[in-house]
C-alpha cells in the first residue's frame, strides 16, 4: 500500500475503514476497506479530516475483491436470478421466480475448497419464492491473483452452479381410496390437505374422485384422470401392507415405471412414486423443459400426509412440480435429515428436515 493525497485518490482502493464521528449522533465507517474512491467521495473524506489516504497499489495479475466477486457471480448465476451490486467485495443472488433451487454441489464444494473463496447458499432441491436470497459470494482478501479466478472459471465450465427450475403449469387429479370414505362412513379429510399443498406449488387441481378398496377401480380412475389431461395423479389412502390396502397394486397396474414404494423418511415411509409414459410425448413441447421428461408421475400418499404438518410429500412435490423426473437414488439419500422432529412451532423449511 502507499500514502497519497486525498484529491489524487479517485479510482484507488482504500486499505482501511474511514470512520465518521458525530458526537451523540453516529460513530461508524463512512467508507469500508476495499472501497473504490470516486470524485463524489473526496469532499466527504476531507470533511472527516482525511487529507491523505493509504491505498493499494495496483499490481499486474491481481484483481480487486469486487472484480473477483464478479467472476464468482458469472460462474454462479443461472436463469431467473438477480444479482446485487458488488458491495465491500460481496455479491448476492436473489430469486426472480417461484421454483425449485438446483445446485451443482460438486462445483460448489470445489470452489470453496480452493481457499480464499466464499460461496454460502441455502439448501438445494428446496422451493424458493421470488425475492428469496439464494447465495452470497466473495473472496477473503482485498486483492487476489487473477490466475486463481481463472482457475475458478475452468472448474465451473459453462453451466452455472445455481439454477432455478420454475414450477410448471401442471394439472392434477386426486383419488381418495378406502371403503370407509367410499361408503360415506367417514368424511374425506385427506383431499383438502393434498389440494392445498398442490396449489402451493402452482398445480391446478382438476378435481377428485373416491374409490373403494378395489385395485381395478383405482387403476381405472388413474387412467381416467390421465385421459382428462392430468399431468400428475395423486392417490391417497390404502398405502400400508394391510390386505385391504390395494392402492400400491393399482398404481403398479397403471404405470410403466415404479421408482419406489417406500422411502427413508418419517413421516412418509410408505410413499410411492411411479410414472406412466405419455402417448403424445413427442408432440407436447411444453412438457419437455430442461431437466424434465414428459412421463406422468403417479404418487401414492400414506395416511401421515393427512395429519402430519410436514412429510415426504413436502420434500418430493416441489421437485415433481418443477419437472424433475426422480430416480431411486433421489430417495435413498434422504435418510440423513429424513426424520421430522414434529416441533411445537414448525419452521420448515428453515430446519433440518429433508437436509
Amino acid at each position: 500500500m502507499k500514502l497519497i493525497r486525498t484529491e489524487d485518490a479517485v479510482g484507488s482502493v482504500l486499505c482501511h475503514d474511514i470512520t465518521q464521528i458525530i458526537p451523540g449522533v453516529v460513530k461508524d465507517a463512512v467508507f469500508r476497506k476495499g472501497h473504490v474512491v470516486t470524485e463524489e467521495d473526496i469532499p466527504i473524506l476531507l470533511s472527516v479530516g482525511k487529507e491523505h489516504l493509504y491505498v493499494w497499489e495496483k499490481q499486474e495479475g491481481m484483481l480487486h475483491e469486487n472484480d473477483a466477486a464478479e467472476v464468482l457471480r458469472q460462474v454462479c448465476q443461472g436463469g431467473y436470478m438477480k444479482a446485487s451490486e458488488a458491495k465491500e467485495g460481496k455479491i448476492e443472488l436473489t430469486a426472480e421466480e417461484d421454483g425449485l433451487l438446483k445446485i451443482d454441489r460438486e462445483k460448489l464444494n470445489a470452489v470453496n475448497a480452493m481457499g480464499q473463496m466464499v460461496l454460502a447458499s441455502r439448501h438445494g432441491d428446496f422451493p424458493v419464492k421470488k425475492g428469496d436470497k439464494i447465495v452470497g459470494m466473495r473472496v477473503v482478501p482485498l486483492v487476489i491473483e487473477e490466475e486463481k479466478m481463472n482457475r475458478v472459471k475452468e472448474i465451473c465450465g459453462t453451466e452455472p452452479i445455481f439454477q432455478i427450475l420454475p414450477f410448471r403449469k401442471m394439472k392434477a387429479g386426486i383419488i381418495a381410496t378406502g371403503s370407509e370414505v367410499y361408503r360415506g362412513r367417514i368424511k374425506d379429510q385427506f383431499t383438502p390437505v393434498v389440494k392445498e399443498k398442490l396449489e402451493e406449488c402452482g398445480v391446478e387441481v382438476l378435481g377428485h374422485v373416491v374409490c373403494d378398496d378395489d385395485a381395478e377401480m383405482t387403476t381405472a380412475a388413474i387412467n381416467d384422470w390421465i385421459d382428462k389431461g392430468a399431468d400428475m395423479v395423486v392417490c391417497t389412502g390404502g398405502m400400508s401392507v394391510d390386505p385391504d390396502d390395494r392402492t400400491p397394486l393399482a398404481i403398479r397396474n397403471a404405470s410403466d415405471e415404479v421408482v419406489t414404494y417406500g422411502a427413508p423418511v418419517l413421516p412418509g415411509a410408505m410413499f410411492m412414486l411411479a410414472y406412466k409414459k405419455r402417448e403424445d410425448a413427442g408432440a407436447d413441447a411444453q412438457n419437455t423443459g430442461a431437466g424434465s421428461k414428459p412421463d406422468i408421475p403417479i404418487m401414492g400418499l400414506p395416511g401421515c400426509v393427512m395429519y402430519s404438518r410436514r412429510t415426504i410429500f413436502d420434500l418430493i412435490l416441489p421437485r415433481i412440480a418443477a419437472g424433475e423426473h426422480l430416480r431411486a437414488e433421489d430417495f435413498s439419500v434422504l435418510g440423513e435429515g429424513g426424520l421430522c422432529l414434529n416441533c411445537k412451532v414448525c419452521t420448515y423449511p428453515n430446519c433440518g428436515f429433508g437436509k
